[in-house]
């Protein structure tokens, strides 16, 4: 696979692309710019030349695609009935919310955090409790003691990113175990967002929280997705492993009147199984690739940008950075300004830090950087 190629998005009704004007590199929302894996492609153009494009119902392959996938990638065997099929994974953290508890009640989540969680528990009548995570010896740290000062009797569920979107921490199995701990000995409900665990760069594993302890999977619902990994997030597709039968009821009952019309649709299933089935070796040269970014991308903060602080990115293709020493009054604009575009730091909950996307052709992120010297140097 050739990810040094560029491919021409703009006029193809891209998000990513299409939000700023044609001279501005788009390097904030979490979207490659690689082609999706053959495998992907040949599944869909044989689903486009079938030509018949009515309801679709989930096939038991895919089911088994998904069992396989994830016991031979991490270790973890579920049950088929424990699957619930979702448009995405955001509308799976609304679904969250309301199986757990009552309007009113508290949703906790460690901060700095990808933005829908942080929108969520409001779109249910929840309220949000944030906890801020901090560096510690140049790591980001689970808060587990302000997690424990910040929890009240009307706290009902604690929305999570494993890894973490946008710390790029990879949880060790030490920190989930005790993050289920502090969810059984408080009653909460675990929303597991997992859907970067196959883009982990370092040699650590990840761990799902479901499979620390008979309890932790008692009350985890672990939201999943190929689309990430394999580059498909348009496909709409994402699951949610419950395996809780009580829990799962409630889960899927959150969704009635909204969420009941037949979907996954025959490309997002198409897609998916090709990506599980068939995308390994395209998979692991991703990987290659995306290590290669963030050393290139790391090396440059530290060697030209002494006052902007990057943590290492363990996983995901995503950078975490804290310009506040820079004193800059609108740092996504400073940088819009130099014809780059990156994620702001305030829709995370922490104003003053700034989201890098790298994944992208070398040649792109190595142009965003050479542009953003000026600004962040």
């Amino acid at each position: 696979m050739d990810f040094d190629r560029v491919i021409e998005r703009r006029g193809t009704g891209s998000t990513k692309w299409e939000r700023y004007p044609a001279d501005v590199l788009p390097l904030w929302v979490a979207d490659m710019d690689f082609a999706s894996p053959p495998a992907v492609t040949e599944a869909l153009r044989a689903r486009v030349e079938h030509g018949v494009y009515g309801y679709a119902r989930v096939p038991e392959s895919l089911v088994e695609a998904i069992r396989s996938y994830l016991l031979d990638a991490h270790g973890w065997h579920i049950d088929p009935e424990w699957l619930v099929f979702l448009p995405g994974a955001v509308p799976g953290l609304s679904l969250a919310c309301r199986a757990a508890g009552e309007p009113g009640d508290e949703v906790m989540m460690v901060t700095p955090i990808y933005p829908p969680f942080r929108v969520a528990p409001g779109f249910q009548q929840r309220r949000m409790v944030t906890v801020p995570s901090a560096v510690v010896d140049g790591r980001w740290q689970l808060p587990l003691e302000a997690m424990e000062a910040a929890v009240t009797p009307g706290t009902r569920a604690l929305l999570f990113c494993h890894p973490h979107n946008p710390l790029g921490r990879v949880w060790s199995g030490a920190e989930i175990t005790a993050l289920v701990d502090f969810c059984r000995r408080h009653d909460l409900v675990l929303a597991s967002d997992e859907i970067h665990c196959d883009l982990i760069l370092d040699a650590v594993p990840h761990v799902p929280a479901a499979t620390v302890s008979p309890d932790g999977a008692a009350r985890t619902i672990t939201i999943m997705s190929p689309s990430k990994t394999y580059n498909i997030p348009g496909l709409q597709f994402a699951y949610a492993v419950v395996p809780d039968p009580e829990l799962r009821r409630r889960f899927r009952h959150a969704g009635d009147g909204f969420m009941e019309s037949d979907y996954p649709g025959w490309f997002a299933i198409a897609g998916a199984e090709a990506a599980y089935r068939g995308g390994g070796e395209w998979h692991a040269q991703l990987l290659d690739y995306l290590r290669g970014n963030r050393d290139l991308l790391e090396g440059f903060v530290a060697e030209h940008w002494p006052r902007v602080r990057i943590t290492h990115v363990e996983a995901t293709y995503l950078a975490w950075l804290d310009v506040r020493d820079l004193g800059l009054d609108d740092p996504v604009q400073a940088c819009l300004d130099a014809r780059v575009a990156l994620s702001d730091g305030a829709a995370f909950g922490t104003p003053g830090f700034l989201r890098v996307n790298f994944g992208c052709p070398r040649s792109t992120l190595t142009e965003a950087l050479r542009r953003l010297q000026h600004v962040l140097r």
